[in-house]
């Protein structure tokens, strides 16, 4: 199972292919992927994406994990995610979303096992 191309990214809003939902923030992985809704863990702009809210992307058996930091790069990754995400062996990418996006849909094209959470605003 390869991981979906992000199909388009602008403000506010992100096209995976084979979903038929439009995005704010996503979670991709092989075979799937989905809204990332920052309640189901408390996550804010400040501490950031925490462990809890990979979790889930690292499940699916992802060898890199490509973090979005929003538009203009206002959500943290703090070290303990990063730290989490290499002891599970994972390569982690950390780049403003723009950047993680092409990123992510080249790793994609190489066929590697990659996830991505990604921030489309701020």
């Amino acid at each position: 199972m390869s991981s979906p191309e992000i199909a388009s990214l602008s403000w506010g809003q992100m096209k995976v292919q084979g979903a038929t939902k439009t995005y704010k923030d996503c979670k991709v992985w092989p075979g799937g992927s989905r809204a990332w809704d920052w309640r189901e863990t408390g996550t804010e702009h400040s501490p950031g994406v925490q462990p809890a809210d990979v979790e889930e992307v690292v499940k699916k058996g992802v060898q890199t994990l490509v973090i979005g930091r929003g538009m203009s790069e206002a959500l943290k990754v703090p070290p303990s995610t990063v730290e989490y995400l290499e002891k599970q062996g994972i390569d982690v990418r950390v780049l403003q979303t723009e950047q993680a996006v092409k990123e992510y849909n080249a790793l994609a094209a190489q066929g590697i096992r990659v996830g991505g959470v990604f921030h489309s605003t701020c």
